[in-house]
């Protein structure tokens, strides 16, 4: 089938084209025949709207925290497909995902939403989910591109990163994606970048992912990101994200007449909206497969389970009492909040998981859930269960208000009665398995006196049932961690800039993200990068390597011999890192080059293949702005983790370069000014002042303002009307303060035009209404009533921000 040619549609169908039609739908066309194509959330499941408010129901596999921790491509791929099938029950052509920013820190609220803290894990991984939801014709959008790496001020924070960080780190994972899955479209976020913001950076939109990474797909904005929508189409961002009631088309049109903007610039962008409706094509199921849907999400939470620490209280023997302690064994905690949250097809917990084994289980609380204070009866009657018990398990984790799309943790601490509880029931029998539940890192000051610590992550609507599975052993657990868990911030590189002063953010650590940084200065985390245990032995024999001699340009492979010499099957990861020898520039200790899992049978031996690509000897020449590969000496680790290394073979590179900008000898941090000015070859970029007001400026800032203040409090009266749900409404709470006036237009439905944010920004900063009547909100039509239109008449204008926010926050 041929694409619609919008070519000769009038120019002022082409720009409708470039705005969504509504919240979830792309505009139609009846001149060429375009058909609108339907949009969905869908990183771990679909979340498509009902008409109630909600969401339709669909299955909730595991988050990318659980799927990163699988290391399984082929789990991935099959998750992708899956998720391909139910768009195709709900008629949905692209789901908006799979999330890939890297976890720079981990108190980032999203992190549940995103694989890893390594870009090797995260590509690859996301690569597979996209295969598998477009082999099935339905598209993905890869998100949030790029550097988007928390929630505050996730909106207008500028990220002040030097290049060759950006290229090695934040956008190695997209550019994997974009080279060898094509996905149908590329997400751009909210942030700015080195002071540019994403929806309108050429360099980053057209220079680096079109014509370096040769990307053919649609570009599309985050929600309510585009503000100045002809810079976007300059810049290569084709559709803007949802509908603004074209509140931007007029100035679109003038810029094509004046010559600011080439027609064929508006035409090109049209076209390949039309060419994604070409691209996709669902497939057509009527019906949901829910049974072999769940089975495959209880199959992927135990896949992506990481057993930390065990000294034999696992698997449980059969038979045994077993007291199981914690609300969330009867009320999971199975996901996050925010826009990826599902409305799952069923819910098993870990108390109804258990109770279907060969166990006398009993059960206690041990907390109240939506309360943080420790309750002394739940915690004793825990600890009397617990005594009487041959083993306890223990249930642990962040509630859901602690981690949220919309705003970042403020700490690595559970709860202090999920602490007092655990200190409690280990105190009463030491046999006791600690199970956490969380989407990103915590604290565990008891752990080296649990007999067990599992890291369940976010497991989906399944998860319950499959941590049943991998603590009676009926299958082994197969996750290895894709992040680092520290004891305490100060292990975190990042801790002291994150999440930075305000409108800004600094990322001075450059590439020492979590594992880069603990292995290169020789920290010991709680659990480091790539750990996991299993129920069963695995022996590595007769590692080898294709080459031990390479030309620059080339790649090589990693061959050995895994046999499960235990009783039981298992699963075994395969990883292999490289430490740069040539003392050329500077580089971590090690990283990540690439990594195969393994599945095996008792008693089973197989040759396992791990193949390292040329890329990942090179670094990023900030001199060349290009990849080089140094001539000289690599180590190739192979290891079952970043700090568990098995075996080292060495190899030899020739042909490579023999200089680098930033000499071996260079700290990876660069915490000072000199050096963080150095390494970004300009100077350090300072906080914006907070007065004058300008367009960058967030409704929280303004409310020293009467006008400010009103539009602050009409919002959160809204909010609170419409969001009975404490997580929602916390969420929406962070984003209204949060919201900078320029992207008033665009999240207000078309009804506050662009022409009035300068106008608002006068009125903050105190314009008198003379100057106001020759401003643009003359020519608006504004003028001396427009306080009275902005609080008075214009109270649809905040409610409506205040309704949209909620439909569509991503």
């Amino acid at each position: 089938m041929t694409s619609a040619d919008v070519h000769d549609l009038p120019l002022t169908d082409q720009i409708r084209l470039l705005s969504g039609a509504d919240d979830w739908h792309t505009e139609a066309s009846t001149g060429t025949g375009l058909r609108p194509l339907r949009l969905s959330d869908g990183p771990g499941g679909l979340r498509v709207p009902d008409q109630e408010g909600g969401s339709l129901p669909a299955t909730c596999f595991p988050t990318a925290v659980v799927l990163g921790s699988s290391w399984d491509r082929d789990l991935a791929a099959e998750i992708g497909g899956a998720l391909a099938v139910e768009a195709g029950v709900r008629g949905v052509d692209v789901i908006l995902g799979p999330g890939i920013n890297i976890k720079r820190h981990p108190l980032g609220g999203r992190n549940f939403e995103y694989l890893s803290e390594d870009p090797v894990v995260a590509g690859e991984l996301a690569a597979a989910v996209i295969g598998g939801i477009q082999g099935r014709g339905v598209g993905a959008c890869v998100k949030h591109f790029a550097v988007n790496n928390q929630e505050t001020m996730r909106l207008c924070v500028d990220a002040v990163v030097d290049e060759r960080t950006l290229h090695e780190i934040y956008l190695a994972a997209f550019e994997t994606v974009v080279r060898r899955a094509r996905p149908a479209a590329v997400m751009a976020s909210y942030n700015q970048i080195n002071g540019t913001a994403a929806t309108t950076d050429a360099a980053l939109l057209t220079d680096t992912l079109r014509r370096e990474w040769g990307f053919d797909g649609l570009v599309m904005s985050d929600w309510g990101a585009v503000w100045d929508r002809v810079a976007a189409l300059e810049a290569g961002l084709d559709l803007e994200m949802p509908s603004s009631h074209g509140a931007f088309d007029r100035s679109v049109a003038s810029a094509v007449r004046s010559g600011r903007l080439s027609a064929e610039a508006v035409a090109t962008s049209a076209q390949r909206v039309a060419d994604l409706a070409d691209r996709v094509s669902p497939p057509p199921v009527t019906e949901l497969p829910v049974v072999e849907h769940d089975r495959l999400a209880r199959r992927a939470a135990a896949a992506g389970t990481v057993l930390a620490a065990n000294d034999g209280v696992l698997p449980l023997a059969p038979g045994a009492r077993v007291a199981l302690i914690g609300a969330f064994a009867a009320r999971p905690r199975f996901q996050g909040a925010g826009s990826s949250q599902v409305n799952p097809t069923r819910v098993t917990g870990l108390l109804e998981g258990l109770r279907t084994k060969n166990l006398q289980v009993s059960y206690a609380r041990g907390y109240d859930p939506d309360d943080h204070r420790t309750d002394a009866v739940l915690v004793a009657e825990a600890a009397e269960r617990a005594g009487d018990a041959d083993a306890a398990v223990v249930v642990v984790g962040l509630p859901e208000e602690m981690e949220s799309e919309g705003y970042d943790r403020t700490g690595l601490d559970l709860p202090a009665q999920h602490d007092a509880l655990v200190r409690a029931v280990l105190a009463a029998n030491p046999h006791t398995a600690v199970v956490v539940c969380s989407g990103s890192p915590v604290s565990l000051p008891w752990a080296d006196r649990a007999g067990a610590v599992v890291l369940a992550g976010l497991g989906g609507q399944a998860g319950g049932a499959a941590l049943a599975d991998v603590l009676v052993g009926d299958v082994d657990p197969g996750g290895r961690l894709a992040e680092t868990w520290p004891h305490g911030l100060s292990e975190v590189a990042s801790d002291r800039w994150f999440p930075g002063t305000g409108h800004l953010v600094q990322y001075r650590e450059g590439p020492a993200v979590g594992y880069r940084h603990t292995t290169t200065e020789s920290i010991t985390p709680a659990f480091c990068f790539g750990h996991g245990l299993s129920y069963t032995h695995f022996e590595w024999r007769e590692v080898a390597l294709s080459a031990t001699d390479i030309t620059a340009g080339e790649g090589f492979s990693v061959s050995l011999e895994v046999a499960n010499v235990g009783s039981r099957a298992g699963d075994d990861v395969v990883q292999v890192y490289l430490a740069d020898r040539t003392g050329i520039t500077s580089r971590p200790r090690r990283w990540l080059a690439g990594f195969a899992k393994v599945h095996l049978t008792a008693g089973q031996t197989r040759r396992v293949e791990v193949g390292v690509e040329a890329r990942e000897l090179a670094f990023w020449d900030v001199e060349d702005h290009d990849w080089r590969v140094p001539s000289g000496a690599f180590s190739v680790e192979v290891a079952r983790s970043c700090q568990q290394i098995v075996e080292v073979r060495e190899l030899r590179v020739t042909g490579g370069v023999d200089h680098a900008a930033e000499k071996a000898w260079t700290p990876l941090v660069a915490a000072s000014e000199e050096a963080f000015a150095a390494r970004l070859g300009r100077p350090v970029p300072a906080e914006p002042p907070a007065r004058p007001f300008t367009a960058t400026s967030v409704l929280r800032e303004t409310r020293s303002h009467p006008v400010g203040a009103a539009i602050h409090a009409m919002i959160m009266r809204r909010v609170a009307a419409s969001q009975p749900d404490p997580r929602f409404r916390r969420m929406m709470e962070h984003t209204v303060d949060e919201l900078p006036l320029r992207n008033l237009p665009a999240l207000s439905a078309g009804v506050v035009p662009p022409e009035v944010v300068p106008v608002l920004v006068d009125v903050l900063n105190g314009a008198p209404d003379d100057i106001l009547r020759r401003s643009v909100g003359g020519a608006a039509g504004l003028g001396r009533d427009l306080v009275d239109t902005l609080i008075g008449s214009g109270r649809k204008v905040w409610d409506e921000i205040g309704s949209r926010w909620g439909r569509f926050q991503r």
